[in-house]
């Protein structure tokens, strides 16, 4: 029976994490590696200086003292019974959509499932909404990757509204930020800052997964990983002469400066 691993970044006792290994049950010899706590906007961390603890939490579930990227590695690189043929992240607690993607342990755990060669999914659900729902519609998506695949470099980053109309295929849209920070003091009078504050705006850009979202469907975004602007690189190909040009004169005059003061 082929293995999935399942992951997250709301921690191993997380309701979505239960809510997504049921799901996929039926797909496969489910196993659930995941943090031992909260993870939230940790990003794609690893930890490299300091060795990783895998705790049993029951049969096929076990507690990681790392980060969600941690516990991938783990599962592909050797901890399972074999390589799994998917890797679910989720269910989140919270969408991660648009820009939003850049800071999620969620997301990154499925880019580094993609990293590792695995096909990989991220799926989050709006605050409020129906974990069993977010679980039909993860089950959907998950079995779709499994007999068809995925692109090169692409995973699928999945939010689930409540009360879902149906799936449409979006791109990622934008957030607008502001009041980023919050300054208060401490009961010794010392400075200190809150990062993330102020409400947080969208553009409704239409197509993008936000907008889906809104509108009460299911978006499934394929995300990339060649983060190379091709549109950039071509508009900006002269630039290496006049850089060149610009270079040769600097590195001369610091060879001289390196020969004088020898």
């Amino acid at each position: 029976m082929p293995i999935l691993l399942v992951t997250n970044d709301d921690g191993v006792h997380a309701a979505g994490l239960a809510a997504l290994a049921h799901a996929l049950e039926d797909l496969g010899e489910v196993h659930v590696l995941a943090p031992e706590r909260e993870q939230s906007a940790c990003g794609h961390a690893l930890t490299l200086h300091r060795p990783l603890r895998v705790e049993p939490v029951r049969e096929r579930w076990s507690a990681v003292n790392g980060t969600p990227s941690d516990c991938v590695n783990l599962g592909v690189l050797g901890f399972l019974p074999e390589r799994p043929v998917l890797i679910a992240s989720g269910i989140n607690h919270g969408t991660n959509l648009g820009d939003d993607v850049t800071y999620s342990g969620t997301v990154s755990a499925a880019m580094e499932g993609l990293l590792l060669g695995v096909p990989s999914i991220a799926v989050s659900l709006v605050p409020g909404g129906d974990f069993d729902e977010a679980g039909r519609a993860a089950r959907l998506v998950a079995a779709r990757v499994l007999v068809e695949g995925l692109p090169p470099k692409t995973l699928l980053n999945v939010n689930v509204p409540a009360d879902p109309k149906g799936i449409r295929m979006t791109r990622l849209g934008h957030r607008v930020y502001s009041g980023k920070i919050v300054e208060q003091i401490d009961p010794r009078g010392r400075t200190h800052y809150w990062i993330g504050g102020g409400e947080p705006a969208w553009e409704l850009l239409e197509g993008s997964d936000m907008k889906a979202v809104n509108e009460g469907f299911v978006s499934v975004t394929p995300v990339h990983l060649d983060l190379t602007s091709q549109r950039a690189l071509g508009e900006m190909r002269d630039w290496s002469a006049a850089l060149s040009a610009q270079l040769r004169p600097i590195r001369s005059a610091a060879r001289r400066a390196g020969e004088r003061r020898r």
